[in-house]
């Protein structure tokens, strides 16, 4: 990431989002919080962390420019889950994660926040994340799309006569889509061009050549592309460094341009973390034995189907197009960091893990392409009835988590258990 980037942890007021706050800080790296409570965020937090203050179940306000310089997410928010009896100021009988007590949602609906605040999150941050297509500076591909403003620059500053213009052809695209059309007239009295030829360029930043009037600067400082400011299309009878273009025709010309994109440079890693939950999946599964699955499972139906929508949520992440990875934990704890894990796919495990584990896990992910494009559940080896504890003065060394990223595979997600029992009915 540049100097300027940053990245953004979402629900940083929650146990999993104020961990990983916490330990980006130590680690000196730029981050930023977006919260709804000022305040509650300034006293959790501390006077001196940056803060975006907004709500993802309010579309408006995400406004664009406090969103500029995201290159990464990290997203812990979550629909509010206590106890029907009432908790402590500091939630401590809801964050325990071990001991039951009867559960209602507090706040707004799972709908509202896993659905419909994930659907606002993504289009808030995904032209600055990016997309794994790379980022569109021009053009019009499924739901996004880019104009920029063009200028002509014609021979007519050195006194010829061509002329030229920039033009959106609302069908005249592949498949009757938006396209471009750099078109115009050329005179040979100065600069020209023809072309009626169509490709797809990938060309990559190191391979630009610097020059100044048409010819190469051999002295340059290599390509930086954060100083671009603007681009140029051009047409001339010149080639660089004196020649002339031997595919120059006078007379008019047009050039259709579909897209213009930065890429984005390999090996391609997380965009945008998710924590989810063990058990989204599980609802709808046929002959699953509920009696032996976790009380949000069990309770999907009363807690105004939270898992389902959670679901959703993640669907909208799987298809933006934004390089991702879903971290789904087992039930989430206050014990600290350190037990051996299980890594699973399917949404098929039980267990508990803690909040400090997971916002590790998040943060490892971020810089893994093992981790991109991968959904995931995961716990300790820890049981229920067992309480875990670290001895401060021999804690537990840190892990690689690439060890457990690298036996994640494409495509599992645990929805595959319903496809086939629809295909089967």
């Amino acid at each position: 990431m540049g100097t300027s980037d940053y990245v953004l942890v979402v629900g940083a007021t929650g146990g999993v989002g104020r961990r990983v706050v916490s330990n980006f800080r130590k680690k000196g790296l730029p981050v930023k919080a977006l919260v709804r409570n000022e305040g509650k965020a300034r006293k959790m937090l501390g006077p001196d962390i940056e803060l975006i203050v907004g709500d993802i179940t309010k579309e408006s306000t995400l406004v664009a420019q406090y969103f500029k310089g995201v290159k990464k997410v990290i997203n812990a928010a979550s629909v509010i889950i206590g106890p029907k009896e009432g908790d402590t100021p500091d939630r401590a009988k809801y964050s325990q994660g071990v001991k039951f007590f009867e559960p209602e949602i507090k706040g707004d609906s799972p709908e509202m926040v896993e659905y419909i605040g994930m659907k606002n999150l993504i289009n808030a941050v995904r032209e600055s994340v990016g997309l794994r297509t790379g980022k569109l500076l021009f053009g019009f591909e499924d739901q996004l799309s880019k104009e920029l403003d063009w200028g002509a620059l014609d021979d007519v500053v050195m006194g010829g006569v061509s002329e030229s213009t920039f033009q959106i052809d609302r069908t005249g695209g592949e498949g009757g889509k938006p396209t471009g059309l750099f078109k115009g007239i050329v005179s040979t009295a100065n600069n020209g061009g023809f072309t009626s030829i169509r490709t797809k360029i990938r060309l990559p930043f190191s391979s630009l050549r610097p020059v100044f009037r048409a010819r190469t600067v051999s002295d340059a400082l290599p390509f930086n592309p954060s100083n671009v400011v603007s681009f140029q299309l051009m047409f001339s009878k010149f080639e660089y460094d004196g020649k002339l273009n031997p595919t120059f025709v006078e007379g008019p010309f047009e050039l259709p341009l579909s897209t213009i994109k930065a890429y984005i440079k390999d090996p391609i890693t997380p965009r945008f973390v998710h924590v989810s939950s063990a058990g989204v999946t599980r609802p709808d599964r046929p002959g699953i034995d509920l009696s032996k699955q976790p009380p949000a499972v069990r309770l999907n139906k009363e807690l105004d189907f939270v898992l389902t929508f959670k679901l959703k949520g993640e669907d909208l992440i799987r298809e933006s197009g934004i390089p991702y990875t879903i971290v789904r934990p087992c039930a989430l704890t206050e014990e600290p960091a350190g037990a051996d894990l299980v890594f699973d796919q399917g949404d098929n495990i039980t267990g508990k893990i803690s909040r400090e584990e997971i916002a590790l896990i998040c943060i490892a992910a971020l810089e893994s392409p093992y981790a991109c494009d991968k959904t995931f559940e995961v716990k300790s080896v820890v049981p229920f009835s067992e309480p875990f504890t670290v001895d401060p003065e021999n804690p537990p060394p840190e892990k690689d988590y690439n060890i457990y990223f690298q036996t994640l595979k494409d495509g599992i997600t645990g929805k595959e258990s319903l496809e086939q029992s629809a295909i089967a009915v």
